[in-house]
């Protein structure tokens, strides 16, 4: 008896992706010197929040423009999680437990690192003159 057997399935490679160059680096200095950075020895951590993300980001955008007019280096704004806050309740006061209502209200949230911050810098942030509705938490981390 003579045994058949199956010839051999060849495997395909899939074809490889062109290599990408890289970019030069973003901060204006030749390829091969190195940027020297300050050690942080501390920082001005601001948690902003607000129930509209409207209000919220140009009230971030205004901290953004106050600490640029004075060259502070800024990290953020990094968007924290949106807290919800939700109620369900009878719409009848007595009967009818099937009819209800839900309710919620979000929280929008923001947080901005000002590292090594300058007195001036500190000053001008006490003085800004921020729309109704937002909170501000300033902390020295």
């Amino acid at each position: 008896m003579a045994t058949v057997t199956k010839p051999k399935a060849k495997k395909i490679a899939a074809p490889k992706a062109p290599r990408v160059k890289a970019a030069p680096p973003a901060s204006g200095l030749p390829k091969g010197s190195k940027k020297v950075v300050a050690p942080v020895e501390h920082k001005l951590r601001i948690r902003v929040r607000a129930y509209e993300h409207k209000i919220l980001d140009l009230s971030v955008k205004q901290i953004m423009d106050t600490a640029a007019r004075f060259d502070a280096v800024v990290v953020g704004p990094v968007p924290l999680p949106t807290e919800i806050k939700r109620w369900t309740v009878n719409r009848s006061t007595f009967v009818y437990k099937d009819a209800r209502e839900q309710f919620e209200m979000r929280i929008h949230k923001r947080l901005i690192d000002i590292l090594n911050p300058s007195p001036k810098v500190i000053e001008a942030l006490t003085n800004l003159n921020l729309p109704s509705g937002v909170t501000i938490d300033v902390k020295m981390v």
